[in-house]
């Protein structure tokens, strides 16, 4: 039978939560004046960091929430939040008793968004029904739908997945050229990883090229010089005649490159 929390007039009830991130490290918070450990994982104390204005609703509209604290805890470091380590991590929050550890999920959801002020930091949160709002039917789409290499791709990566090194680094721009990887028209909207550093772990898109050099989407950290190792794989514009010609792959091609477009209700004929 599931507890009825806050019945009385004095509670030994505290909150806690969690942070999943996608490189593979849980932290957890709890708001008591000591660590209490329960499902494995340590919850560090951590008073002066609460969840506020959590809003649950019975119908389908997503619920909402925010994470707020003081850049103080050893493991909320600004670089890390800066370097979007935190980015889409998943969240929950809930409550337990701290005499008992008898505990309740009362959240769950994924960090949208983060912002920093003040050696302040807030974190807004989407919740679990978000994912009511997904298209159950895909869209049509002159583009491939699948991501490259994933689901409905189904080629492997390993084929174009390749271990490298920097060549050159400019800092500035966040612009780095490598040596021992493809040309870098091949790795056009692709993705790189750092195997050492503070970007160790962290994996960025390469949103635009500049003759050999690879424009990533953000900023990466100052200790990347020229020798550190990367691993790189390839991108894929998802268009039609790349999947065909490029990859071989046209029949896992997710899209419709030959359907009329809407403006084919429009057009005028044209005199022969």
């Amino acid at each position: 039978m599931t507890r009825r929390w806050f019945a009385g007039e004095l509670e030994t009830v505290v909150t806690w939560w969690r942070v999943y991130r996608r490189d593979g490290i849980t932290h957890g918070f709890v708001s008591h004046d000591r660590d209490l450990s329960f499902d494995g994982i340590r919850h560090r104390t951590a008073p002066g960091m609460v969840p506020s204005a959590i809003r649950l609703s019975s119908d389908l509209e997503p619920d909402s929430a925010e994470v707020a604290g003081a850049l103080d805890h050893a493991s909320i470091r600004a670089e890390d939040l800066a370097a979007g380590r935190f980015d889409g991590a998943q969240v929950e929050v809930g409550v337990v008793d701290w005499e008992t550890l008898e505990r309740e999920v009362i959240y769950a959801g994924t960090i949208t968004t983060v912002s920093q002020d003040a050696g302040q930091f807030s974190a807004g949160l989407a919740s679990v029904k978000t994912l009511l709002a997904r298209q159950p039917i895909p869209q049509t789409s002159p583009t491939c739908r699948a991501a490259f290499c994933g689901e409905g791709c189904n080629l492997s990566p390993a084929p174009f997945t390749h271990d490298a090194a920097i060549a050159s680094v400019d800092q500035v721009n966040a612009k780095l050229s490598l040596v021992g990887a493809p040309g870098a028209d091949k790795l056009l909207d692709g993705t790189i990883s750092f195997l050492s550093g503070e970007s160790a772990g962290l994996e960025f898109a390469v949103a635009a090229i500049d003759g050999d050099q690879l424009i990533l989407d953000r900023w990466f950290g100052e200790d990347v010089a020229a020798g550190t190792r990367v691993v790189v794989r390839e991108g894929c514009d998802h268009r039609w005649e790349t999947c065909r010609t490029r990859f071989g792959n046209a029949i896992n091609f997710r899209g419709e490159p030959f359907l009329p477009g809407n403006d084919l209700l429009t057009r005028y004929p044209l005199p022969q």
